[in-house]
């Protein structure tokens, strides 16, 4: 048995994505460390753990904004349906200024489902800190778990030490690891690397 006690906390519809294989990266600024001159996530093997209040229709592709499930406030439970090994993870260049690297990312726009706005909040957000766009391969659990959403999980943070370990046995990879393959080869081309 194999089991994993850390989550990410990601919006409701993109961990979706990333569980059915519609979505395979994640942008990020923080919970990225450097060691030995490459950049990696605190945990390269987490939990999703799904968040709902922060989810914003205006930042989603408008053909995209139907399906958020939002809501007022976190719900009592969370459902852990997966979890995520990260791929790759490239920094995106802003040595041109960040106009030039916005118009190096917005040549990913069909990897993802974000839209303008978050994009600009993404680059606008801490700016002398890099932005990485994370290819993450997903794998659905066989069985979803249900977990008490705790005053522990709350609050603006990215990573969440569960009390409890989720059982990964047999969970089943979202996308094939040739697309996997190919989507970081076009980051990779996209962003100069």
């Amino acid at each position: 048995m194999t089991t994993l006690a850390i989550a990410l906390k990601e919006w409701d519809l993109v961990v979706s994505d990333l569980l059915v294989g519609r979505q395979a990266i994640l942008l990020r600024k923080g919970g990225i460390l450097e060691a030995n001159n490459e950049f990696e996530l605190e945990h390269k093997r987490f939990l999703f753990y799904p968040t709902f209040i922060h989810q914003d229709p205006k930042m989603t592709k408008p053909e995209r904004r139907a399906e958020l499930r939002r809501t007022a406030t976190e719900p009592n439970e969370i459902e852990i349906r997966g979890y995520g090994e990260v791929a790759k993870i490239f920094e995106v260049p802003t040595a041109a200024g960040i106009p030039a690297a916005r118009v190096k990312v917005d040549q990913l726009s069909d990897l993802h489902l974000w839209d303008a706005p978050l994009l600009d909040m993404r680059f606008a957000y801490r700016p002398e800190k890099p932005l990485y766009i994370v290819v993450i391969r997903a794998f659905q659990l066989p069985q979803s778990v249900r977990i008490q959403n705790t005053l522990d999980y709350a609050g603006c943070k990215s990573w969440v030490p569960l009390e409890q370990s989720v059982d990964i046995t047999g969970a089943t990879q979202a996308m094939p690891e040739e697309q996997i393959t190919a989507i970081s080869q076009r980051i990779a081309t996209a962003l100069n690397h």
